[in-house]
Order: structure tokens, then sequence, then C-alpha cells
């Protein structure tokens, strides 16, 4: 079973049992021919529809697809989908972090990274001393750093926005 929603406002239940499509509970009758690498015509209820495939997205789940000349978007969970969304560990992406703050006043001692640099979770940022102590900030998850808003030299206050990633 598929849950497919189009252009974030129509859901549908979509399964294909027994060689049948199922619609939200209800059989439908699809004839299908293949006429290209990513286009079908699909005669359904005696119309005409011609589809392509767009643009795809396997890691999101998500496609555009053009029908009869108009293009819908696309996304589709499956059975994995909606269990991991009852655990509650869908948002596992979602938890990113946006930005490092300062965790206390101190003195930025080094810069570890540039802008536009990929960096992974774990990997070193920057050199904060405080209270005569050298601390290194790390990431806390894998991202690009997008801006970098302080220099080496810079005095920084407790929840100061020290580096932006995107």
């Amino acid at each position: 079973m598929y849950k497919v929603k189009v252009n974030d406002q129509f859901l549908f239940e979509v399964e294909n049992k027994d060689s049948a499509f199922l619609i939200n509970g209800d059989q439908v009758q699809l004839d299908l021919s293949k006429i290209g690498h990513n286009s079908t015509h699909v005669l359904y209820q005696n119309i005409s529809f011609n589809t392509e495939l767009v643009d795809i997205n396997r890691a999101e789940k998500t496609c555009k697809i053009k029908v009869n000349g108009n293009i819908y978007q696309i996304s589709i969970e499956d059975q994995f989908d909606v269990l991991l969304k009852q655990l509650g560990l869908d948002n596992l992406t979602a938890n990113k972090v946006l930005e490092i703050k300062a965790p206390m006043p101190g003195l930025v001692l080094k810069v570890l990274v540039e802008e536009n640099a990929e960096v992974k979770k774990g990997d070193n940022l920057l050199i904060l001393e405080a209270m005569k102590m050298e601390n290194i900030l790390k990431s806390s998850s894998d991202g690009v750093v997008k801006k970098i808003l302080i220099k080496q030299g810079d005095k920084v206050e407790k929840n100061q926005i020290l580096v932006q990633f995107s």
C-alpha cells in the first residue's frame, strides 16, 4: 500500500493487489501502453491520457509527472514511511542544526572551516577561549557551511551566532 499525495492537496491510497489497481479501496481498470523511455499512454474510462515522467527524486520519494500537458508534483509514502511516522522517527533529518552559537562568552582563537565547506558530524569548526581554556566547537550534524559570522580575534557573547549552515 502506498500513500500518494498530488500537489500537496489530494491524498490517495494506492495498492496493487492480485494484478489489479486499488485506489482508496476501489478497483480501477487502466490500459497502459509504454510509448517512450519516460512516456506512457493511459486509457481510463475510455478517456485518453498521455503521461510523461518529468523529474524523479528517489531519495525523497517525489516526482513530477506531466499528464496531457499539465504538470503534477507527486510524493509517495510506502508502508515503511508510515511505520517510521508512527514511531516518531520520520523527522530525523529535520533535526539538522542550522547554526552554531557560542556556548559561553569568549575569544575566537581560530576558525577551522571556510564558507561553502562540507562538514561531517564531529568535525572541528573553531577554537573558542573561555575562562583561560581552549574549547573546540564541533559540528553536531552533517552539512554545508553557509556563512561564518566571526573571525579570529573576535570577542563573542553567550548565544551569539558563530556559524550558519545551509
